[in-house]
């Protein structure tokens, strides 16, 4: 479930909730971000948003409308590195 609104200190917040897939709160959801820039580009009538997710850890993403593609930008940290072969 996301939960969405119009910010104060950014254009929209959001929070994000998948219990039945065992994540009671994701603290910053790319996936998320991805369908509410298509909804908020309509309320706002823009294509580039600052967005907040309002979680306990907390993010703010920077989104970009480009038709077929949402793009996101913002810092991140590498909790994980591997290498994949394929045979």
């Amino acid at each position: 479930m996301i939960a969405t609104a119009k910010g104060k200190e950014a254009d929209f917040v959001s929070r994000f909730f998948a219990p039945k897939a065992g994540i009671h709160e994701d603290p910053v959801t790319g996936s998320a971000h991805c369908t509410l820039v298509p909804y908020w580009k309509k309320i706002l009538e823009k294509k580039e948003f600052v967005a907040l997710q309002l979680s306990e850890r907390g993010g703010k993403l920077f989104c970009k409308d480009e038709g077929e593609q949402v793009k996101i930008s913002g810092e991140a940290v590498v909790y994980l590195e591997g290498k994949i072969y394929i045979r």
